[in-house]
């Protein structure tokens, strides 16, 4: 009974990481999916891995909209969860950014259905007929549907693919002149526009809103990396550089606990545009745990 629900389960949380943005509801909508396809009358199932999809996108969506209505009233912004992933290969760029911090949180604008779409189409390749069938719509309904997000995701995100090495290079760059407090440095790695996202959740000291510009970016990382955080001092915070959503990223550690992530994106000439700094207790989780997910 189990098998068929075992062989895709690396694709159902895959589906409801990206849909949800959150490792721990992922984990709970998989674990639905489960209960459901027990409940079904698997004689009638032609395809088990489609009928698995179709079901764990529907809870997923379910469970979208109820956590929209808690994420407006959030503390502060609120960012993506951070899953371990790896350490992510040369050729794997594009589907590392199906995943990433950046568009998940752009993600965030578009409607349940839109996002259950575009995730089946862009990250999946299902095909629309597939994906008509995985949320109970027309073909033409999910065409449409598929076209706005695909068109909000082009207009607000570029397309800038960074193989991992690169995006080590310039995390390994970031993570020195931070720790150093080489403001010099850091000016050269960001972009004019550079924002910074943290994301504390009212649980730990963070900025409640979006950091703009080079210049205060830099300023706040040389600050904070010389100050203790909750309660530990810096001389005793270790930072690994690790697989974090798909890319290389930073684990902050200290007093026997992970403190904070922080991911990066970049642009075409390799500077840094967005820094996501989840530090949130209730989102670290993943991290803690230390599981290492495969999202393809």
């Amino acid at each position: 009974m189990s098998a068929p629900f075992e062989e895709h389960r690396r694709l159902l949380f895959a589906v409801a990481y990206r849909i949800l943005g959150s490792a721990a509801d992922a984990d709970d909508a998989v674990q639905d999916s489960w209960l459901k396809w027990s409940a079904a009358d698997r004689s009638r199932v032609a395809d088990p891995r489609a009928y698995l999809v179709r079901i764990v996108t529907n809870v997923s969506m379910d469970r979208l909209r109820s956590a929209r209505a808690r994420r407006e009233s959030y503390v502060g912004p609120w960012l993506p969860e951070p899953v371990p992933t790896g350490a992510g290969s040369e050729d794997d760029a594009v589907r590392a950014e199906s995943v990433s911090t950046g568009l998940l949180m752009l993600l965030e604008s578009l409607s349940p259905l839109e996002r259950a779409v575009f995730v089946l189409r862009e990250a999946f390749a299902f095909s629309h007929a597939e994906i008509a069938a995985a949320v109970d719509r027309s073909e033409e309904t999910v065409r449409q549907a598929a076209s706005r997000a695909r068109e909000h995701v082009r207009s607000n995100r570029p397309r800038f693919p960074v193989t991992a090495s690169r995006h080590r290079a310039v995390t390994e760059r970031f993570l020195a002149a931070a720790g150093g407090g080489d403001i010099n440095t850091l000016l050269e790695l960001l972009a004019p526009d550079v924002t910074l996202w943290t994301d504390g959740g009212g649980k730990v000291r963070q900025a409640l809103r979006p950091v703009r510009g080079a210049q205060p970016v830099a300023a706040w990382f040389a600050g904070i990396m010389r100050r203790p955080y909750e309660g530990v001092a810096p001389a005793a915070m270790t930072a690994e550089i690790t697989g974090l959503s798909g890319a290389p990223g930073v684990v902050m550690r200290g007093g026997g606990r992970v403190l904070a992530t922080l991911t990066l994106d970049l642009d075409e000439h390799g500077r840094i545009v967005a820094i996501h700094n989840v530090a949130n207790p209730d989102k670290l989780g993943a991290v803690t745990a230390g599981v290492v997910r495969d999202l393809r």
